[in-house]
Protein backbone atom coordinates (compact mmCIF):
# COMPACT_ATOMS: atom_id res chain seq x y z
CA UNK A 1 0.00 0.00 0.00
CA UNK A 2 1.14 3.52 -0.79
CA UNK A 3 0.30 5.05 2.57
CA UNK A 4 0.70 8.67 1.49
CA UNK A 5 -1.71 8.26 -1.43
CA UNK A 6 -4.18 6.47 0.84
CA UNK A 7 -3.83 9.19 3.50
CA UNK A 8 -4.66 11.80 0.85
CA UNK A 9 -7.80 9.83 -0.01
CA UNK A 10 -8.71 9.80 3.69
CA UNK A 11 -7.77 13.43 4.25
CA UNK A 12 -11.31 14.73 4.68
CA UNK A 13 -11.96 12.08 7.31
CA UNK A 14 -8.74 12.97 9.15
CA UNK A 15 -9.71 16.64 9.16
CA UNK A 16 -13.24 15.84 10.36
CA UNK A 17 -11.82 13.78 13.22
CA UNK A 18 -9.38 16.53 14.11
CA UNK A 19 -12.16 19.10 14.22
CA UNK A 20 -14.31 16.86 16.42
CA UNK A 21 -11.54 16.67 19.02
CA UNK A 22 -10.91 20.41 18.65
CA UNK A 23 -14.53 21.45 19.19
CA UNK A 24 -14.98 18.98 22.04
CA UNK A 25 -11.74 19.78 23.83
CA UNK A 26 -11.14 18.10 27.19
CA UNK A 27 -8.33 18.39 29.72
CA UNK A 28 -6.67 16.13 32.27
CA UNK A 29 -7.00 12.41 32.82
CA UNK A 30 -10.76 11.98 32.54
CA UNK A 31 -11.69 12.56 28.89
CA UNK A 32 -15.00 10.74 28.30
CA UNK A 33 -15.85 12.30 24.93
CA UNK A 34 -12.44 11.69 23.39
CA UNK A 35 -12.23 8.16 24.78
CA UNK A 36 -15.69 7.23 23.47
CA UNK A 37 -14.98 8.77 20.07
CA UNK A 38 -11.67 6.93 19.66
CA UNK A 39 -13.19 3.61 20.65
CA UNK A 40 -16.12 4.15 18.28
CA UNK A 41 -13.83 4.96 15.33
CA UNK A 42 -11.40 2.12 15.99
CA UNK A 43 -14.33 -0.29 16.15
CA UNK A 44 -15.64 1.05 12.83
CA UNK A 45 -12.18 0.44 11.35
CA UNK A 46 -12.27 -3.21 12.41
CA UNK A 47 -10.10 -3.06 15.52
CA UNK A 48 -11.02 -4.11 19.05
CA UNK A 49 -10.16 -1.16 21.30
CA UNK A 50 -10.07 -1.38 25.06
CA UNK A 51 -9.52 0.99 27.93
CA UNK A 52 -6.05 1.23 29.43
CA UNK A 53 -6.23 3.34 32.56
CA UNK A 54 -7.78 6.60 31.42
CA UNK A 55 -6.63 6.03 27.83
CA UNK A 56 -7.42 3.70 24.94
CA UNK A 57 -5.34 1.03 23.25
CA UNK A 58 -5.74 -1.50 20.43
CA UNK A 59 -3.48 -3.89 18.54
CA UNK A 60 -3.33 -5.49 15.13
CA UNK A 61 -0.92 -7.75 13.29
CA UNK A 62 0.48 -11.23 13.60
CA UNK A 63 2.62 -11.62 16.72
CA UNK A 64 6.38 -11.17 16.50
CA UNK A 65 7.97 -7.83 17.40
CA UNK A 66 5.67 -5.02 18.56
CA UNK A 67 5.93 -1.35 17.72
CA UNK A 68 3.75 1.17 19.55
CA UNK A 69 2.38 4.36 17.96
CA UNK A 70 1.32 7.02 20.45
CA UNK A 71 -0.94 10.06 20.33
CA UNK A 72 -2.00 12.35 23.15
CA UNK A 73 -5.55 13.75 23.11
CA UNK A 74 -5.81 16.44 25.80
CA UNK A 75 -6.26 20.19 25.45
CA UNK A 76 -5.28 23.05 27.75
CA UNK A 77 -7.44 24.80 30.39
CA UNK A 78 -7.62 28.15 28.62
CA UNK A 79 -9.92 30.12 26.30
CA UNK A 80 -9.55 29.88 22.53
CA UNK A 81 -9.17 32.96 20.33
CA UNK A 82 -8.14 31.29 17.06
CA UNK A 83 -11.18 32.49 15.12
CA UNK A 84 -11.62 29.03 13.65
CA UNK A 85 -15.28 28.12 12.95
CA UNK A 86 -14.77 24.83 14.84
CA UNK A 87 -13.24 26.45 17.94
CA UNK A 88 -14.15 24.99 21.32
CA UNK A 89 -17.25 26.88 22.50
CA UNK A 90 -16.78 26.44 26.27
CA UNK A 91 -14.29 29.28 26.74
CA UNK A 92 -12.45 27.05 29.21
CA UNK A 93 -10.64 24.43 27.09
CA UNK A 94 -8.61 24.85 23.91
CA UNK A 95 -6.48 22.65 21.66
CA UNK A 96 -3.65 25.17 21.52
CA UNK A 97 -0.94 22.48 21.45
CA UNK A 98 -2.19 20.42 18.52
CA UNK A 99 -3.07 17.20 20.31
CA UNK A 100 -6.31 17.10 18.31
CA UNK A 101 -4.11 16.49 15.25
CA UNK A 102 -2.21 13.70 16.99
CA UNK A 103 -5.36 11.76 17.87
CA UNK A 104 -6.88 12.24 14.40
CA UNK A 105 -3.68 11.25 12.59
CA UNK A 106 -3.26 8.10 14.67
CA UNK A 107 -6.87 7.12 13.94
CA UNK A 108 -6.15 7.37 10.21
CA UNK A 109 -2.91 5.43 10.60
CA UNK A 110 -4.84 2.70 12.42
CA UNK A 111 -7.38 2.54 9.62
CA UNK A 112 -4.70 2.20 6.95
CA UNK A 113 -2.71 -0.38 8.91
CA UNK A 114 -5.87 -2.42 9.43
CA UNK A 115 -6.50 -2.31 5.67
CA UNK A 116 -2.93 -3.53 5.15
CA UNK A 117 -2.83 -5.93 8.12
CA UNK A 118 -2.16 -9.03 5.99
CA UNK A 119 1.17 -7.50 4.88
CA UNK A 120 2.44 -6.65 8.38
CA UNK A 121 5.33 -8.73 9.69
CA UNK A 122 4.64 -8.17 13.38
CA UNK A 123 2.31 -6.30 15.73
CA UNK A 124 1.31 -2.65 15.95
CA UNK A 125 -0.04 -1.30 19.23
CA UNK A 126 -1.88 2.04 19.44
CA UNK A 127 -1.72 4.33 22.47
CA UNK A 128 -4.29 7.12 22.76
CA UNK A 129 -3.42 8.91 25.98
CA UNK A 130 -4.92 11.71 28.07
CA UNK A 131 -3.18 14.20 30.37
CA UNK A 132 0.06 14.92 28.57
CA UNK A 133 -0.12 18.57 29.58
CA UNK A 134 0.00 17.76 33.29
CA UNK A 135 2.42 14.84 32.74
CA UNK A 136 0.13 12.16 34.18
CA UNK A 137 -1.15 10.36 31.07
CA UNK A 138 1.82 8.21 30.06
CA UNK A 139 2.46 7.13 33.64
CA UNK A 140 -1.20 6.22 34.09
CA UNK A 141 -1.16 4.01 31.01
CA UNK A 142 2.22 2.48 31.91
CA UNK A 143 0.86 1.59 35.34
CA UNK A 144 -2.10 -0.06 33.59
CA UNK A 145 0.08 -2.22 31.31
CA UNK A 146 0.35 -0.32 28.01
CA UNK A 147 3.90 -1.64 27.51
CA UNK A 148 2.94 -5.28 28.10
CA UNK A 149 0.73 -7.97 26.50
CA UNK A 150 2.20 -7.75 23.93
CA UNK A 151 5.49 -6.36 25.15
CA UNK A 152 6.46 -3.18 23.28
CA UNK A 153 9.84 -3.32 21.53
CA UNK A 154 9.89 0.21 20.07
CA UNK A 155 7.73 3.35 20.12
CA UNK A 156 7.14 6.34 17.85
CA UNK A 157 5.30 9.62 18.44
CA UNK A 158 4.86 12.82 16.43
CA UNK A 159 3.98 16.31 17.64
CA UNK A 160 2.76 19.05 15.31
CA UNK A 161 4.50 22.42 15.51
CA UNK A 162 2.94 25.83 14.85
CA UNK A 163 4.72 29.03 13.84
CA UNK A 164 6.08 30.70 10.73
CA UNK A 165 7.26 27.61 8.92
CA UNK A 166 5.95 25.65 5.95
CA UNK A 167 4.33 22.25 6.27
CA UNK A 168 6.74 19.37 5.63
CA UNK A 169 9.66 19.97 8.00
CA UNK A 170 10.29 17.13 10.44
CA UNK A 171 12.48 17.91 13.44
CA UNK A 172 14.32 15.35 15.56
CA UNK A 173 17.35 14.66 17.74
CA UNK A 174 19.42 11.52 17.28
CA UNK A 175 22.39 12.54 19.41
CA UNK A 176 21.31 13.87 22.79
CA UNK A 177 18.46 15.22 24.88
CA UNK A 178 15.53 16.42 22.79
CA UNK A 179 13.42 17.84 25.62
CA UNK A 180 14.09 18.62 29.26
CA UNK A 181 12.93 16.83 32.38
CA UNK A 182 10.10 18.38 34.38
CA UNK A 183 9.62 18.24 38.12
CA UNK A 184 6.63 20.31 39.16
CA UNK A 185 6.50 21.18 42.85
CA UNK A 186 4.13 22.73 45.37
CA UNK A 187 5.43 24.21 48.64
CA UNK A 188 2.75 24.75 51.29
CA UNK A 189 4.17 27.03 53.98
CA UNK A 190 2.33 26.79 57.28
CA UNK A 191 2.59 29.54 59.86
CA UNK A 192 0.20 31.21 62.29
CA UNK A 193 -2.37 33.76 61.25
CA UNK A 194 -3.24 37.00 63.03
CA UNK A 195 -4.70 40.44 62.57
CA UNK A 196 -2.53 42.51 60.27
CA UNK A 197 -2.21 45.18 62.98
CA UNK A 198 -0.54 42.70 65.32
CA UNK A 199 2.14 40.89 63.27
CA UNK A 200 4.03 40.02 66.44
CA UNK A 201 1.30 37.48 67.18
CA UNK A 202 1.83 35.69 63.86
CA UNK A 203 4.22 33.41 62.08
CA UNK A 204 3.79 35.04 58.69
CA UNK A 205 3.78 32.45 55.87
CA UNK A 206 3.91 35.17 53.22
CA UNK A 207 7.13 36.54 54.68
CA UNK A 208 8.51 32.99 54.83
CA UNK A 209 7.42 32.42 51.22
CA UNK A 210 9.35 35.48 50.07
CA UNK A 211 12.51 34.20 51.73
CA UNK A 212 11.96 30.73 50.29
CA UNK A 213 11.62 32.24 46.81
CA UNK A 214 14.87 34.19 47.17
CA UNK A 215 16.67 31.14 48.55
CA UNK A 216 15.55 29.06 45.56
CA UNK A 217 16.98 31.71 43.25
CA UNK A 218 20.31 31.33 45.04
CA UNK A 219 20.38 27.63 44.21
CA UNK A 220 20.40 28.49 40.53
CA UNK A 221 22.90 31.31 40.96
CA UNK A 222 25.42 29.58 43.19
CA UNK A 223 24.98 25.80 43.21
CA UNK A 224 24.28 24.74 39.62
CA UNK A 225 27.15 24.26 37.20
CA UNK A 226 26.70 27.08 34.65
CA UNK A 227 27.62 24.71 31.82
CA UNK A 228 24.44 22.69 32.47
CA UNK A 229 21.10 23.67 30.99
CA UNK A 230 18.77 24.13 33.97
CA UNK A 231 15.63 26.06 34.81
CA UNK A 232 13.84 26.62 38.11
CA UNK A 233 10.77 28.82 37.90
CA UNK A 234 8.19 29.72 40.55
CA UNK A 235 5.10 30.66 38.58
CA UNK A 236 2.51 30.84 41.35
CA UNK A 237 2.55 32.45 44.81
CA UNK A 238 -0.72 32.52 46.73
CA UNK A 239 -1.51 33.55 50.28
CA UNK A 240 -4.15 35.46 52.17
CA UNK A 241 -7.68 36.65 51.55
CA UNK A 242 -7.62 40.24 52.84
CA UNK A 243 -5.15 43.09 53.12
CA UNK A 244 -5.32 43.24 56.94
CA UNK A 245 -5.17 39.53 57.78
CA UNK A 246 -2.00 37.49 58.02
CA UNK A 247 -2.98 34.00 56.82
CA UNK A 248 -2.09 30.60 58.21
CA UNK A 249 -0.82 29.22 54.89
CA UNK A 250 0.93 30.45 51.74
CA UNK A 251 1.66 28.33 48.66
CA UNK A 252 4.36 28.46 46.00
CA UNK A 253 4.16 26.36 42.84
CA UNK A 254 6.95 25.97 40.35
CA UNK A 255 8.81 23.83 37.86
CA UNK A 256 12.34 22.45 37.59
CA UNK A 257 13.71 21.47 34.18
CA UNK A 258 17.06 20.20 32.97
CA UNK A 259 18.74 18.17 30.26
CA UNK A 260 21.21 16.74 32.77
CA UNK A 261 20.34 13.90 35.16
CA UNK A 262 22.71 14.89 37.97
CA UNK A 263 21.74 18.57 37.82
CA UNK A 264 18.09 17.58 37.94
CA UNK A 265 18.63 15.44 41.03
CA UNK A 266 20.58 18.26 42.72
CA UNK A 267 17.93 20.89 42.02
CA UNK A 268 15.06 18.73 43.28
CA UNK A 269 16.93 17.73 46.44
CA UNK A 270 18.07 21.27 47.23
CA UNK A 271 14.62 22.75 46.53
CA UNK A 272 13.19 20.48 49.23
CA UNK A 273 16.02 21.17 51.69
CA UNK A 274 16.03 24.93 51.21
CA UNK A 275 12.26 25.29 51.46
CA UNK A 276 12.09 23.15 54.60
CA UNK A 277 15.02 24.76 56.43
CA UNK A 278 14.07 28.32 55.48
CA UNK A 279 10.55 27.85 56.78
CA UNK A 280 11.88 26.36 60.02
CA UNK A 281 14.27 29.28 60.55
CA UNK A 282 11.28 31.66 60.64
CA UNK A 283 9.21 29.43 62.90
CA UNK A 284 7.04 27.82 60.25
CA UNK A 285 6.98 24.54 58.34
CA UNK A 286 7.04 23.65 54.67
CA UNK A 287 5.24 20.67 53.13
CA UNK A 288 6.40 19.77 49.63
CA UNK A 289 4.31 17.91 47.05
CA UNK A 290 5.76 16.81 43.71
CA UNK A 291 3.22 17.57 40.98
CA UNK A 292 5.14 15.87 38.17
CA UNK A 293 8.31 13.82 37.85
CA UNK A 294 9.24 13.22 34.21
CA UNK A 295 12.76 12.48 32.94
CA UNK A 296 14.45 14.18 29.99
CA UNK A 297 13.23 12.98 26.59
CA UNK A 298 16.15 11.12 25.06
CA UNK A 299 15.45 9.43 21.74
CA UNK A 300 17.21 6.22 20.77
CA UNK A 301 19.84 7.26 18.16
CA UNK A 302 19.75 4.09 16.07
CA UNK A 303 15.96 3.92 16.02
CA UNK A 304 15.64 7.60 15.16
CA UNK A 305 18.05 7.30 12.23
CA UNK A 306 16.07 4.27 11.05
CA UNK A 307 12.75 6.17 11.10
CA UNK A 308 14.33 9.18 9.37
CA UNK A 309 15.50 6.83 6.62
CA UNK A 310 11.99 5.44 6.17
CA UNK A 311 10.53 8.94 5.97
CA UNK A 312 13.03 9.89 3.28
CA UNK A 313 12.03 6.77 1.30
CA UNK A 314 8.45 8.00 1.09
CA UNK A 315 9.41 10.93 -1.17
CA UNK A 316 6.56 13.11 0.12
CA UNK A 317 6.65 16.50 -1.67
CA UNK A 318 8.01 19.28 0.55
CA UNK A 319 9.27 16.95 3.30
CA UNK A 320 12.59 18.15 4.73
CA UNK A 321 14.62 16.84 7.70
CA UNK A 322 15.80 19.17 10.46
CA UNK A 323 18.13 17.32 12.88
CA UNK A 324 19.61 18.33 16.22
CA UNK A 325 16.48 19.85 17.74
CA UNK A 326 16.46 20.42 21.50
CA UNK A 327 14.01 22.37 23.64
CA UNK A 328 13.65 23.32 27.31
CA UNK A 329 9.97 22.39 27.16
CA UNK A 330 9.00 18.93 28.42
CA UNK A 331 6.97 15.98 27.14
CA UNK A 332 5.58 13.02 29.05
CA UNK A 333 6.42 10.64 26.20
CA UNK A 334 9.77 10.70 28.00
CA UNK A 335 8.28 8.20 30.46
CA UNK A 336 7.84 5.80 27.54
CA UNK A 337 11.27 6.54 26.06
CA UNK A 338 12.86 5.81 29.44
CA UNK A 339 11.55 2.23 29.28
CA UNK A 340 11.67 1.22 25.59
CA UNK A 341 13.68 2.44 22.56
CA UNK A 342 11.68 5.39 21.26
CA UNK A 343 11.64 8.26 18.79
CA UNK A 344 9.80 11.56 19.07
CA UNK A 345 9.61 14.05 16.20
CA UNK A 346 8.00 17.38 15.44
CA UNK A 347 6.05 17.78 12.19
CA UNK A 348 5.69 21.38 11.08
CA UNK A 349 2.08 22.52 10.82
CA UNK A 350 2.63 26.24 10.55
CA UNK A 351 1.91 29.06 8.13
CA UNK A 352 4.58 31.26 6.51
CA UNK A 353 2.10 34.18 6.53
CA UNK A 354 0.46 36.13 9.38
CA UNK A 355 -1.39 33.02 10.56
CA UNK A 356 1.93 31.67 11.78
CA UNK A 357 2.73 34.52 14.16
CA UNK A 358 1.50 32.62 17.24
CA UNK A 359 3.08 29.55 18.76
CA UNK A 360 1.72 26.65 20.79
CA UNK A 361 -0.19 27.43 24.00
CA UNK A 362 -1.18 30.86 22.67
CA UNK A 363 -4.98 31.35 22.58
CA UNK A 364 -4.70 32.70 19.01
CA UNK A 365 -2.59 29.87 17.58
CA UNK A 366 -3.66 28.22 14.33
CA UNK A 367 -2.36 24.93 12.94
CA UNK A 368 -2.17 24.06 9.24
CA UNK A 369 -4.32 21.09 8.24
CA UNK A 370 -1.95 20.50 5.34
CA UNK A 371 -0.06 18.23 7.75
CA UNK A 372 -3.02 15.82 7.97
CA UNK A 373 -1.92 13.39 5.21
CA UNK A 374 1.73 13.48 6.31
CA UNK A 375 1.40 12.33 9.90
CA UNK A 376 -0.73 9.22 9.31
CA UNK A 377 1.27 8.05 6.32
CA UNK A 378 4.59 8.41 8.17
CA UNK A 379 3.24 6.59 11.22
CA UNK A 380 1.93 3.71 9.13
CA UNK A 381 4.95 3.42 6.84
CA UNK A 382 7.50 3.63 9.68
CA UNK A 383 5.64 0.94 11.61
CA UNK A 384 5.38 -1.33 8.58
CA UNK A 385 9.03 -0.98 7.61
CA UNK A 386 10.34 -1.30 11.16
CA UNK A 387 8.48 -4.59 11.62
CA UNK A 388 9.77 -5.82 8.26
CA UNK A 389 13.40 -5.02 9.11
CA UNK A 390 13.42 -6.00 12.79
CA UNK A 391 11.86 -9.45 12.83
Amino acid sequence: MNYYERAQELNEETIANRRYFHTNAEVGLDMPKAKAYVMKKLTEYGLEPKECGYGVTATLGHGGKCIMLRADMDALPMPEESGEPFACPTGKEAHTCGHDFHAAMLLTAAKMLKENESELEGTVKFMFQPAEENFLGSKNMIENGILENPKVDAALAYHVAAGKMPVGIYMYNDNGTMMYSVDGFQIDIKGKGSHGAYPQNSIDPINIGVHVYLALEAIMAREINPTKACVMTVGQFQGGTAENIIPDVATLKGTIRSNDKQARELMVRRMKEVATKTAESYGGTAEITMLSEVPPLICDPKLTDEFVGYMKEMNIPGMMPYPGVSASASEDFASIAEKVPSTFMYLSAGYPDERGQYGAHNPKVQFNEGVCPIGPSCLAYCATQWLKNNK
